[in-house]
């Protein structure tokens, strides 16, 4: 009988090196040779953006507003709570592949009933019973069903920590646009302020041309409509910094009211820091999303091995072992020790398809999977084809702004140099100085544009962070 249940239990644990999940690979990517808008082919190379990328753009406070982020962000903590639930399930769900011990002591106070069939007269109705043991309980994983379980909670929870990246990555470019941007209006407050000056100086001007019968109604009107669109404009202006600033103190986990951002340089100069977008098919190595939704996959890869073992018999191995006695001063002797040994199996007959159900539904998620993680890669490189053309384009754009700007400014000294002669009225001054001040608006709001656009470019780049490579994987996802 020993040798019988012996060679049982070597059976039953050879067997559990089976896996009913389908092996696992990542579906194959038509993988793109080249951007489309890049141009030419440009290889990957190891001076992209690593770590902290926004230090690239040189500005110590966008450098410190970073660093509160990292600290007090509200999202990236969620995130970061979000990868410590997920570790915790995964040891959970690693834990189920070892045996579960249970200690336990009772004592009971029975009763038996004299109605009962069968009394025996010989035996007490009432008696104490007094147990003192431990017992083992393991589930023989023949088919994968726990193996798998574990391999599916491990792989979500390194998605958990790719969502952490994508979060971080997210607060991160959403703090350097709101930043930027607010440094922009900045800008373009001190050359509203500079418009609206010469306005005033154009509607003083017009009102005396006016009283000396020099200009009509209808000229100082549209002196004072200007002059008051050009405070309407402020206004707005200052809206957009008072929302952006708000925008800055949420990203920072600091409540509005107590946040605020001087300030700084009126010159909008900030310097691009332009990302190597290197090839297409980094993507699948450097963005968090892609990399979250290829672990996603292998967890349903896995989950289709939980779901079929469930049509197979459970095997597991249970034992019992110590002490019961009536009274407890000789509880503790040999004559009162007791163990039980031995394999048990038990299997689902009928569950009006369940099983069924839950199977499939295991393949339907796999398949939503790999749909979810090819949209990923495409939607990768749509971004990355998006910031090109954006900034190719805002290339152009900045090109014949600073033409016009060039231009605009020439003209102004020119019209100085007329003025000072006396060949033109102080009117045609301000109407070039306004012309002046209008084309760096220009230019300010276009460079405020590829400011931004570099930033998204670095988002849709992944960023700094270096995400695991596939093969890395392996081991983990591969039954």
């Amino acid at each position: 009988m020993k040798r019988r249940l012996t060679l049982l239990t070597l059976l039953m644990l050879g067997l559990s090196g089976c896996s009913l999940a389908p092996p696992y690979q990542p579906p194959a990517i038509n993988t793109a040779q080249q951007y489309k808008e890049a141009g030419q082919w440009i290889p990957a190379r190891s001076s992209t953006p690593a770590g902290d990328w926004w230090t690239a753009f040189g500005d110590a406070r966008l450098d410190a507003l970073e660093t509160l982020a990292a600290q007090a962000n509200q999202n990236i903590a969620a995130a970061a709570a979000r990868v410590d639930e997920a570790r915790a399930i995964a040891r959970a769900s690693d834990a189920t592949l070892y045996p579960d011990v249970t200690a336990y002591a009772q004592h009971t106070d029975n009763r038996m009933s004299q109605g009962r069939p069968l009394f025996p007269s010989t035996v007490p109705r009432n008696w104490r019973d007094n147990q003192l043991g431990v017992d083992l309980g393991y589930e023989l994983d023949v088919w994968g069903r726990l193996r798998n379980a574990a391999r599916a909670a491990g792989a979500l929870a390194i998605a958990s920590e790719d969502d952490l990246a994508a979060a971080t990555l997210s607060s991160q470019a959403e703090l350097a646009m709101d930043y930027f941007n607010l440094r922009g209006v900045d800008t373009q407050l001190a050359l509203i302020d500079q418009l609206i000056a010469n306005w005033h100086d154009n509607l003083d001007l017009t009102q005396q041309m006016f009283d000396r019968g020099n200009a009509n109604q209808t000229d100082l009107a549209q002196a004072a409509f200007a002059l008051q669109n050009q405070i309407t404009q402020q206004a707005e202006l200052r809206l957009q910094r008072g929302q952006l600033e708000h925008a800055i103190a949420l990203l920072c986990g600091q409540p509005p009211s107590g946040f605020s951002i001087a300030p700084g340089d009126p010159a909008f100069d900030i310097r691009v820091a332009r990302p190597d977008p290197g090839l297409p098919s980094t993507l699948l190595q450097r963005r968090p999303d892609i990399a979250a939704a290829e672990r996603r996959m292998a967890a349903a890869n896995a989950t289709i091995g939980v779901a079929r073992a469930a049509f197979f018999p459970v095997f597991s191995l249970n034992a019992s072992a110590g002490f019961e006695s009536t009274t407890l001063n000789n509880l503790l002797t040999a004559p009162n020790r007791f163990w039980s040994v031995g394999p048990g199996a038990a299997m689902v007959l009928f569950d009006g398809g369940q099983l069924a159900a839950l199977s499939d539904q295991a393949q339907a998620a796999w398949r939503e999977s790999v749909a979810n993680y090819r949209n990923s890669v495409l939607s990768a490189w749509r971004d990355v084809e998006d910031s090109l053309s954006s900034l190719h384009e805002l290339d152009d754009e900045s090109q014949t702004a600073l033409g016009a700007q060039h231009a605009a400014q020439q003209a102004l000294e020119q019209m100085q140099y007329r003025y000072r002669a006396g060949v033109v009225s102080e009117l045609d001054v301000l109407t070039a100085t306004r012309q002046a001040t209008q084309a760096k608006l220009t230019a300010t709001a276009i460079h405020m544009r590829q400011v931004t656009a570099d930033i998204v470019l670095v988002k849709a780049l992944g960023g700094g962070w270096q995400s695991r490579t596939l093969a890395a994987f392996q081991g983990n996802s591969t039954p």
